[in-house]
């Protein structure tokens, strides 16, 4: 635009040179240009014989304009006569003004002196019309279908195992699950002033001890504070569940020896040298298709930071969605992408480390199911034929670490246990992440907590082993 700005600058400087007026503002300088096509002498005309007082023509100060014109009506309705002078044409001394020519903007634009080389004309619409400014958008990603194992473990911290449980143990503890969830409830707390409801009913169940040491009063222990009130005493995994926990053990640990270890992990062994113990379990119960979760990550509470968490799902087929959180130095470069993940009968999702703390997950509602067929009857009629079921039964067996003892968690100002909770936002790969306590009181408290939050310090708080210390001793 700086040669526009020019362009006009000179048209203005003509059309003042041939005034025997004072000259007005630049700005009605312009428009009596524009009025006149571009024709200087024509514009210096208007001033020097139809000015009024002021040098400010009437039609001029007017502020409305009948028939705005712009620099496309100029220049495609320029005069017919509007020529270059001609080179043999000369001044008219007689009454002392130039000759009655009117001067084209090119001409005028890219007029140069006889020792300067010629220049092409130019449109001069080709240099005040400037390209659409380009916004810089970060194209939005559509969901992707992980279908089979390879594919979530290419796109996410998770891996996928099918057809874990022998059949049998996988009807028969899916049969379990169904019964006991008649009596499970569904979670209530408040959010934005008012009461919500899981639209999901839930269980939890907790091994007869923690899985590190022999000591039974694990279970008491292990009646811990959710959505900000005390929890019922959990119920002792029922016989299904304990065989099917140890396979998942197994299996787990298999998977964690083969991936790199973060600085926070717990570091400690269990009573029989497994790096990861499942001594809680989190058990769901998806009835139909509008039972769902929305996107959540798990409190770290009793967890600690970058647990492993393995998923059972039994039953029906539902959709296990995953999404990322994007760091916030990053949001405005990239999208987070959505994964739906089928989770089949008898299958197992490990969340691994730094999932928490860098994906959020959810069970969608879906407008249609396929009903799961159990392969065997009911274990308590075994007469019966097997009914075609609805309902998807989720177990998450999870790891409670001893040094994040239910006992040793800080409390609020409400006299309620904190939260942990990951800094998603600002996380460091698992090198320099931050977590801190909050207070989460106001999930019972009418919405009211007291605001309370501090940073989590392991070393301050007496935590660990952690694989950090183990480094640090080699």
């Amino acid at each position: 635009m700086d040669g526009a700005s020019e362009d006009t600058e000179t048209l203005i400087a003509l059309v003042s040179s041939l005034l025997t007026v004072p000259a007005p503002k630049s700005d009605v300088l312009l428009d009596v240009i524009v009025r006149n096509n571009g024709n200087v002498q024509a514009a210096a005309d208007f001033f020097n014989h139809g000015h009024e007082a002021g040098g400010v023509p009437k039609n001029v100060q007017s502020k409305k304009r009948k028939r705005p014109l712009g620099l496309d009506d100029w220049l495609s309705n320029s005069s017919p006569n509007a020529s270059a002078i001609p080179s043999g044409s000369k001044r008219d001394d007689s009454n002392g003004e130039p000759p009655q020519h009117p001067v084209p903007l090119k001409a005028i634009t890219h007029s140069s002196s006889s020792s300067s080389p010629a220049k092409p004309v130019v449109d001069l619409m080709s240099v005040l019309r400037q390209a659409p400014p380009v916004v810089q958008t970060t194209p939005r990603l559509p969901p992707l279908m992980l279908s089979n194992p390879s594919m979530v473990a290419q796109h996410t911290p998770c891996t996928m195992h099918l057809s874990i449980l022998p059949p049998d143990l996988a009807c028969r503890l899916f049969y379990t699950m169904v019964d006991l969830s008649r009596t499970w409830n569904r979670n209530k707390w408040w959010l934005f002033d008012r009461v919500v409801e899981s639209p999901h009913r839930t269980c939890f169940y907790a091994r007869r001890t923690d899985g590190v040491d022999t000591d039974e009063g694990w279970q008491e222990a292990a009646q811990y504070w959710y959505n900000g009130r005390p929890g019922d005493p959990p119920q002792v995994f029922p016989e299904p569940m304990e065989e099917a926990c140890e396979i998942v053990e197994r299996i787990v640990n298999d998977e964690m020896r083969k991936r790199s270890r973060l600085p926070l992990e717990w570091a400690g062994k269990g009573t029989e040298g497994q790096i990861w113990r499942a001594n809680v379990a989190a058990s769901n119960c998806y009835e139909g298709t509008k039972e769902s979760v929305g996107f959540h990550s798990d409190h770290l509470t009793y967890l600690g930071p970058y647990p492993t968490i393995a998923s059972l799902s039994l039953g029906t087929t539902r959709i296990f969605r995953l999404r990322e959180v994007i760091p916030s130095d990053q949001i405005s470069t990239r999208r987070a992408r959505t994964f739906n993940i089928p989770l089949a009968h008898n299958s197992l999702t490990i969340m691994h480390a730094a999932t928490q703390e860098t994906f959020k997950h959810a069970i969608p509602p879906q407008p249609t199911l396929d009903p799961y067929k159990p392969l065997y009857p009911h274990p308590l009629d075994p007469s019966s034929s097997p009914e075609p079921s609805n309902c998807r039964i989720n177990i998450t067996f999870r790891f409670y670490r001893p040094d994040f003892h239910p006992k040793s968690i800080p409390r609020c100002k409400c006299n309620v246990p904190t939260i942990l909770r990951p800094d998603m936002k600002n996380r460091q790969d698992g090198k320099a992440d931050k977590y801190w306590w909050t207070c989460y009181a106001g999930a019972q408290n009418e919405g009211k907590g007291c605001g309370f939050w501090r940073v989590m310090d392991v070393t301050t708080e007496g935590r660990g082993p952690t694989i950090a210390d183990l480094e640090g001793k080699a």
